[in-house]
């Protein structure tokens, strides 16, 4: 067999040398890159997770002293599944904290089911209006409407909380002035007040929660309906198709996959609300406005009572997962354009 000449081997050695101290390096770029993210997606998401799971199973409050062990055990003491026995207890000689859990879980399936529909119904006409104007006032709409995605909730519920105040409210000042006698509504504080049977409080919350809201929904759907092929339009042009059978019969069914996700995100951020909420109405009147999230943060931080704020979450994250799975099976698509 013949041997490799001596300058060709030192060449081979030098080439494998380059390319593994290359390789080293990236392998230490990639890794001090990706570390600092894993840490902080360790420390103040996973292990807050694990704390919770842990939390749920024991009478925990941080006025109390317990073991060694994170403050677990001794006078926070283990009570395994007894926080969700509890949840299913629908008497009326119930804690105030079971039957509070129980009205939070309803206003906030009654939230998001009903800021669902609403929100499709404005963002889908509306997208597909804007996209239909000329191309030079479209960036102005998509503005106006994005505008408030970007606003802080907090001022959003207090602007909303001054055009709904009972006396020096916009909204009742111009019901005045069309009726030409003063009108004093309390919108938001009135538990009598309702519409269709929901608290008049709560479609408060919804408007205000829809103004903000929309531009998002209104963003994804505008992006979806520039990336629809024109080809497909214009075949359904030369057919014959309508502006009203269009959106109907060939939009929207092109639009399925972008419905999914413009529904799955708006369920998931509807089951989340809390800030708005808690500065219009903060639970009130008489808990007609009071939500799963704000019931969490009720217990956990004003009354200590973390062990079962913690149970309240599992709940919370098991009813948005649910409800997100069935929307993905019920809207999702096998096919693509």
């Amino acid at each position: 067999m013949a041997s490799i000449p001596a300058n060709q081997a030192a060449t081979k050695t030098s080439s494998w040398r380059f390319w593994a101290r290359r390789d080293g390096a990236q392998r230490l770029f990639v890794l001090s890159a990706v570390s600092p993210m894993v840490l902080y997606m360790a420390f103040f998401t996973l292990l807050p997770m694990v704390w919770v799971v842990a939390l749920a199973f024991f009478d925990f409050s941080a006025r109390r002293a317990g073991g060694p062990i994170l403050g677990l055990g001794g006078e926070n003491p283990f009570i395994g599944l007894k926080h969700f026995q509890n949840m299913l207890n629908f008497s009326a000689e119930a804690p105030l904290e079971v039957r509070q859990f129980h009205i939070s879980f309803k206003n906030t399936l009654l939230f998001a089911f009903l800021v669902l529909p609403l929100n499709l119904f404005i963002t889908l006409p509306l997208a597909n209006l804007i996209e239909s104007i000329h191309t030079r006032v479209r960036p102005v709409f998509r503005t106006i409407f994005f505008l408030p995605v970007v606003t802080s909730s907090v001022a959003v519920a207090i602007m909303w909380g001054y055009i709904l105040h009972p006396q020096r409210g916009f909204l009742n000042g111009m019901l005045s002035k069309v009726l030409g006698k003063l009108t004093v509504i309390a919108w938001t504080t009135d538990p009598r007040l309702t519409f269709w049977g929901v608290p008049a409080a709560l479609l408060a919350i919804i408007v205000a929660y829809l103004w903000q809201d929309v531009g998002y929904n209104l963003v994804i759907f505008i992006a979806a309906l520039q990336a629809i092929p024109e080809s497909i339009k214009d075949a359904a042009r030369v057919d014959g198709v309508g502006p009203w059978q269009m959106f109907w019969h060939v939009t929207l069914p092109l639009l399925r996959p972008t419905v999914l996700l413009a529904a799955v995100l708006t369920m998931i951020s509807s089951f989340q609300v809390f800030d708005i909420i808690q500065v219009m109405t903060d639970g009130g009147p008489k808990d007609q406005t009071r939500v799963m999230v704000l019931d969490i943060y009720d217990n956990a931080f004003r009354f200590q009572r973390m062990g079962w704020a913690a149970a309240v979450s599992i709940v919370l994250f098991l009813v948005t997962f649910s409800v997100s799975l069935i929307q993905t099976r019920l809207l999702r698509s096998d096919w693509e354009y």
